[in-house]
């Protein structure tokens, strides 16, 4: 997994306990790989014959792994274990995890990108909440841009807006821009064709490039700006970041992504715990599986992943599930989650990143002519499309 998050570990790690008591012989060990190297090392062990038994899959990778035929079909052991209620899984976030009657994973998460706002800068500032602009259909790209540029404060060493993890110009970038193309009508690629230079794209882009390069409002590429410790005014993440705000020395608040031309677009991230066909242990992972995906532990996940079951997500106690988050704010990941469509995936997905990353390296510079570039991007993934 890509979590090393100590609140994360520990509720965990309080899951496993309670299958080892059941099964004292058994051992079972969560090992972190950073989120920007976990496809590539999993890749790797994979290809040397000794993967993990278990793993956690991102809705990119899914078509990916699926295709190359290295996860276990698990449907047996999950429909024949006792009480485990298959049919409770929402149907719509098993999509991506099921090939007939074949089930590969199980998502643990399925979280919304939400806004993270820092409530005691914008009260110092006299600006109204996000949360409070999207109530009255207020809360657009376009005022987070002007909201990013009043917050921000070079000499307090504050900047407007941070990207998604702060990896917006890496492992993260098409997190962070595709909620504002989506919203402005425009998307990654569909139906074999790339979207990113779309009229539509390149809006959407331009607005996010001059707020680093003439707003000077988002933290630009080299520079450091962490949200969580009080140095960024405004970020986009999911709700398990929520952890590492745990002792904040601020007051904070989160949102719905803004609006653009072409209305609201909420983007789902989506996680699963798999098994992986080479694994040394494939039945006892399977069983694994279900009991971390049970109804009983999916509830206690769901304090900071969102979860797949609707016996969880529709009942009250998703919205109490998270001291931190008050039920208004749960119920924004819950619409997020109702009216959201994933994040951009593909079978080819891990060569068309590879393939757009260099590409988008040449939008971060001032002088960047960003509909170029962005035709340069959809030239070289569109044979991979």
């Amino acid at each position: 997994m890509w979590t090393g998050s100590e609140a994360h570990l520990s509720m965990l790690n309080g899951i496993a306990a309670s299958y080892t008591e059941k099964n004292p012989d058994v051992t079972v060990r969560f090992e972190t790989i950073p989120f920007a190297d976990y496809v590539q090392k999993i890749t790797l062990q994979l290809a040397g014959g000794n993967p993990p038994d278990l793993g956690w899959l991102l809705e990119s990778s899914a078509p990916t792994f699926v295709d190359a035929a290295v996860l276990a079909d698990v449907s047996e052991t999950l429909k024949s274990t006792e009480g485990y209620d298959f049919d409770d899984l929402s149907q719509g976030a098993m999509g991506l995890w099921q090939d007939g009657d074949a089930v590969y994973g199980v998502p643990f998460s399925t979280s919304p990108f939400i806004v993270y706002y820092n409530a005691s800068l914008y009260d110092a500032a006299g600006l109204e909440h996000p949360d409070a602009l999207a109530a009255k259909g207020e809360w657009t790209w376009e005022r987070l841009k002007q909201d990013a540029a009043a917050l921000a404060d070079a000499e307090a060493g504050v900047w407007g807006f941070q990207s998604v993890d702060g990896q917006g110009y890496g492992g993260r970038a098409v997190h962070t821009l595709i909620p504002m193309v989506r919203s402005h009508g425009g998307d990654a690629w569909a139906d074999g064709t790339c979207g990113w230079a779309s009229d539509e794209a390149v809006e959407a882009v331009s607005l996010y490039h001059d707020m680093i390069f003439k707003d000077h409002s988002a933290v630009p590429p080299g520079e450091q700006g962490d949200f969580f410790t009080g140095n960024a005014a405004l970020t986009v993440t999911q709700l398990s970041r929520v952890s590492k705000l745990k002792d904040a020395a601020f007051d904070w608040g989160i949102a719905p992504l803004p609006s653009g031309p072409a209305g609201e677009a909420s983007v789902i991230g989506q996680a699963a715990i798999v098994a992986f066909a080479q694994g040394k242990q494939t039945d006892l992972a399977a069983d694994f599986m279900a009991h971390m995906t049970s109804a009983e532990n999916v509830a206690i996940m769901a304090e900071f992943f969102p979860p797949a079951r609707n016996s969880v997500l529709e009942g009250e106690a998703f919205l109490t599930s998270n001291a931190a988050v008050s039920p208004e704010q749960m119920k924004i990941v819950a619409n997020g989650i109702a009216n959201g469509a994933v994040a951009p995936g593909h079978v080819a997905y891990p060569q068309i990143e590879s393939a757009m990353r260099p590409k988008f390296d040449a939008l971060w510079k001032p002088d960047a002519d960003v509909k170029a570039v962005l035709e340069d991007v959809c030239a070289a993934i569109e044979p991979l499309l």
